[in-house]
C-alpha cells in the first residue's frame, strides 16, 4: 500500500476531483491530495548520493583521470560545467515528481505514450556495453597480478542479479551501497590529498579556470560529450532521480508504492500514475519546504561530492600518470597504482585498485538497477497498467536477469577495452540528454500549476541544456560510429 511515512496532513473535502492541466488520452488524469509535510535534509539525505555514487568511477574514476593523464588540468574547468548543467537538470525532474509523484517519464508520457519506451530503449542501449563491470574485474586483476577478465565480469554481474532481485526493498540496498562506496572513497582521497598529490599537481591546479572554455591540444572534440555526461550521473541516470526520491519519500512520492522484490518483499498496490495538490496556502508551504530542501540534498550529495572527487581524482592521475600513453584503454590505472606503490607504500596502490575494483562494481549494480527500474516502471504505467499479473516488481526483477545475461553475452563475443565501452555508453547518454531537456521544460511550464512551475532563469539553464548537449551529441555520435560498427561487427 501506498505510505504515510510524513504522519501526513488528512485528504480534503475535494480529494479525488480530477486536475484539468495533465493530458489524458494516453495515461489516467491525475486526481488532487493534499501536500505532506517537508522532511528535514538529514531525513531525505539519498537519492543525490546514489547518483554521485554511481558516478564515482565512470567519469570520476576512469573517464577524468584518462582526460588529465593525456592533456593535464586544463579541461576540469567542463567538468564543473557539465556538474552544474545535470545540478539543473535533475531539479526539473524533481520538480515534477515532487509536485506529482509520477516520474518524467510518465509525465513524458502523457504528451506522446511512448517517449517512456523510447527513453528505456535508449538507456539499455547506453548500457548494454558493460563498461563498469569489465572495468571492475581489470582492476581485480591488477590486484592479483592476473586472472580471467570476463570470468570474474560474469561472476560480478550474477552477484549483481541475486542482490538486485532478492532485496525485500530494492531501493534500501542500493542506497547502502553507495553510500559505503562514496564512504571509502572519500577516505582514499583524504589520505591521498596527504600523501599522494604533488605540490606541482596543486600548482597546476588553476589551469583550469584559466584555460576556461577551450579544448586542450591533442583532446579529441568526440570525447567532449562522454566527459560532459559522465561528469556526475548522465543519461538515464538522471531521469531515474524521479524514482529513487520516489522511493525515498519525497513530496507526493509518499503516496506510490516503493518496489519491492517479488520473492522476498512485502506485496504492494499496483502504482497507480500520480497526484495534484491544490494552491491552497497550507500546501505551498509544504511545497516550497519540500523545494528548499530537494534543491539542498543536491547540492550537499550530487554537486559537492562529484566536484571535489573529479578534481583529487584528477590531482592524483596528474601526480602519478601524466603523459602516460594509455592507448584508448584503463592501463593508465594500472600504471598509476605502480606509481602510488613507489611513493607513498605498496600498501596505498593496492588499496587504490581495491577501491576501484569496489567502487566500479557498486556503479555496476546502481546502473543495472536504474535501467531495469525505468524499464520496469514504463512498462507497468503506459503498457501493463491493467495486469494483474505483471506487477511493477515481477517486471524488473525479469530486467534484472535479462540484462546481466545480455551482459554477458557482450562479454563473450567482443573484444574491446573497457574505456571505449563507457566513451560509446556516455555518447547514448549525452544524446538523451539533450532530448529530455526539452521534455522537461514541455511538462514544467504545462502540466503544473502556475505557482511552482519552471520559469524565467530555470528555464535557461534548461534551453542552455538542450544547445550544449545537442551540438556536442552530433560531434559525439559521428566520432563514435566507427567504434559502434566495430563492436557490431559491420566494420
Amino acid at each position: 500500500m501506498a505510505r504515510d511515512i510524513h504522519g501526513g496532513p488528512g485528504e480534503g473535502p475535494e480529494t479525488g476531483a480530477t486536475a484539468t492541466t495533465f493530458p489524458t488520452k494516453h495515461l489516467p488524469p491525475v486526481t488532487y491530495r493534499d501536500m505532506p509535510e517537508p522532511l528535514p535534509l538529514r531525513k531525505v539525505l539519498g537519492p543525490g548520493v546514489i547518483a554521485a555514487g554511481i558516478g564515482l568511477a565512470s567519469g570520476e574514476f576512469i573517464l577524468w583521470p584518462y582526460i588529465t593523464s593525456q592533456v593535464g588540468l586544463v579541461f576540469l574547468w567542463a567538468a564543473v560545467l557539465g556538474v552544474v548543467t545535470q545540478f539543473f537538470i535533475n531539479m526539473e525532474i524533481e520538480r515534477y515528481t515532487l509536485a506529482t509523484g509520477e516520474t518524467a517519464l510518465t509525465g513524458f508520457s502523457r504528451y506522446w505514450r511512448h517517449w517512456g519506451l523510447f527513453f528505456a530503449v535508449l538507456t539499455f542501449l547506453a548500457n548494454a556495453w558493460p563498461g563498469w563491470i569489465t572495468s571492475s574485474a581489470t582492476m581485480v586483476t591488477f590486484i592479483f597480478g592476473g586472472g580471467n577478465v570476463k570470468l570474474l565480469a560474469i561472476l560480478g554481474l550474477a552477484a549483481i542479479a541475486i542482490a538486485l532481485t532478492m532485496a525485500p526493498v530494492v531501493y534500501t540496498v542500493v542506497e547502502r551501497v553507495e553510500f559505503f562506496k562514496v564512504g571509502i572513497i572519500l577516505f582514499f582521497l583524504v589520505v591521498a590529498i596527504a600523501a599522494a598529490i604533488t605540490a606541482d599537481a596543486w600548482a597546476n591546479l588553476p589551469d583550469a579556470v584559466t584555460g576556461f572554455g577551450r579544448l586542450p591540444e591533442g583532446l579529441a572534440v568526440a570525447l567532449v560529450l562522454p566527459a560532459l555526461a559522465f561528469a556526475g550521473a548522465g543519461g538515464g541516470q538522471n531521469l531515474v532521480q524521479s524514482n529513487w526520491m520516489r522511493d525515498k519519500g519525497y513530496g507526493m512520492g509518499v503516496h506510490i508504492p516503493r518496489l519491492a522484490s517479488p520473492v522476498t518483499g512485502e506485496p504492494e498496490a499496483a502504482p497507480g500514475t500520480g497526484y495534484a495538490f491544490r494552491e491552497t496556502d497550507e500546501n505551498l508551504r509544504r511545497w516550497h519546504g519540500w523545494w528548499r530542501v530537494a534543491n539542498q540534498e543536491q547540492l550537499v550529495s550530487f554537486v559537492a561530492i562529484t566536484i571535489v572527487t573529479i578534481v583529487l581524482m584528477s590531482l592524483l592521475a596528474y601526480s602519478t600518470v601524466l603523459g602516460a600513453d594509455a592507448e584508448n584503454n584503463i592501463s593508465f590505472l594500472q600504471a598509476e597504482g605502480e606509481a602510488l606503490n613507489q611513493r607513498v607504500g605498496t600498501w596505498f596502490g593496492y588499496l587504490f585498485w581495491i577501491i576501484g575494483a569496489t567502487s566500479l562494481f557498486a556503479a555496476a549494480l546502481g546502473i543495472v538497477d536504474y535501467t531495469c527500474r525505468m524499464v520496469a516502471d514504463v512498462l507497468r504505467v503506459c503498457y501493463l497498467r491493467d495486469s494483474e499479473r505483471w506487477s511493477e516488481s515481477r517486471i524488473y526483477f525479469v530486467c534484472v536477469w535479462v540484462s546481466v545475461v545480455w551482459s554477458a553475452i557482450i562479454l563473450l563475443t567482443i573484444t574491446s577495452q573497457p574505456l571505449i565501452l563507457l566513451i560509446i555508453s556516455a555518447s547514448i547518454g549525452g544524446f538523451m540528454m539533450f532530448i529530455y531537456s526539452g521534455l522537461l521544460i514541455l511538462i514544467n511550464k504545462r502540466s503544473l500549476s502556475p505557482t511552482i512551475r519552471i520559469t524565467g532563469f530555470r528555464t535557461a539553464t534548461m534551453v542552455w541544456s538542450v544547445l550544449l548537449f545537442g551540438v556536442f551529441s552530433v560531434i559525439a555520435i559521428q566520432g563514435q560510429w566507427d567504434n559502434i560498427k566495430d563492436l557490431l561487427g559491420l566494420g
